[in-house]
């Protein structure tokens, strides 16, 4: 048994959309996660005309995605940082205050694409903040770092329900510990900035954490909690996160780079973080406060 989970801004979901999708694909059990904004139905296999549906509904702003029924709920929660928990690329808001913003962002952007290799990328940005102030770290935080919303909701539900949840990041230690304490991860692991007499050196401590490094940490964790792949769902964006996307139980492409998103099966565009607990059947009325 399978369930279609709709998504969408709030109140960008109407009551019509929903019955007649059911309808459509002879769905059953029709139930709102949250009115107007997430809804779900029971179907007893994939739908053939599922993915030219998925298409129409999302160029309407609304995401569509299957999931099986009996393995929703996840006790681990694996996500990237950039542009999946907060808004911004770090590495990108350091350069753009080192007056380098443009040539990083650019590097960043296809990186994260896949057209990259990310080590290779990561080191030629990192050498371009060289004597940087070490203390930009803390003022990029401050003024320009904001929060996805659902973030903290969601790693609240699920740690009230005995989840764990990691944050595992292929930006730098000084962002990912302020983040992870912010919205409650349980652990971060990211890269290093290397600094000396208050200035960063251009360098990044190895080994540096890119996309098997992803697959590592889920691997270990997993392993120390006695979990196995499908107990997790990991969220990200970018080239680097397929790895961990595929392994996990549930691999989720939150608002990602389209070469990310085509290799996904869970795709969210439209949605929030909060979309990561719909997909677990979970109602907005459920949350952990």
């Amino acid at each position: 048994m399978l369930t279609a989970v709709l998504i969408a801004r709030p109140d960008h979901l109407s009551d019509a959309t929903v019955t007649g999708l059911a309808s459509a694909l002879q769905g059953s059990a029709l139930r709102w996660l949250s009115p107007g904004e997430a809804a779900e139905f029971s179907l007893p296999a994939r739908p053939a005309e599922f993915d030219a549906t998925r298409a129409t509904l999302l160029a309407e702003g609304i995401d569509l995605n299957l999931v099986p029924t009996a393995t929703r709920r996840k006790k681990m929660l694996l996500a990237d940082m950039d542009s999946t928990m907060i808004g911004q690329e770090c590495i990108d808001e350091l350069a753009d205050m080192a007056g380098v913003g443009p040539r990083v962002a650019d590097i960043t952007a296809r990186a994260m694409n896949g057209e990259l290799d990310f080590e290779a990328a990561l080191k030629e940005r990192v050498g371009l903040l060289k004597d940087l102030p070490e203390t930009v770290i803390a003022q990029v935080l401050a003024e320009r770092i904001t929060y996805t919303p659902g973030g903290r909701a969601l790693i609240a539900t699920m740690k009230r329900d005995g989840g764990y949840a990691a944050l595992v990041s292929g930006g730098f230690t000084a962002f990912t510990a302020a983040v992870a304490a912010h919205l409650g991860f349980d652990e971060n692991r990211a890269n290093t900035l290397l600094a000396q007499n208050g200035r960063l050196t251009g360098e990044v401590a190895l080994p540096i954490l890119g996309r098997q490094a992803k697959i590592d940490a889920l691997d270990q964790i997993t392993a120390r909690l006695a979990l196995s792949d499908q107990d997790v769902i990991a969220v990200g964006d970018g080239a680097n996160d397929l790895g961990m996307l595929g392994r996990a139980g549930f691999g989720v492409a939150l608002h990602a780079k389209p070469a990310v998103a085509a290799q996904c099966d869970l795709r969210i565009h439209h949605g929030d973080l909060s979309a990561l607990l719909f997909l677990q059947g979970y109602a907005r009325s459920d949350f952990a406060a």
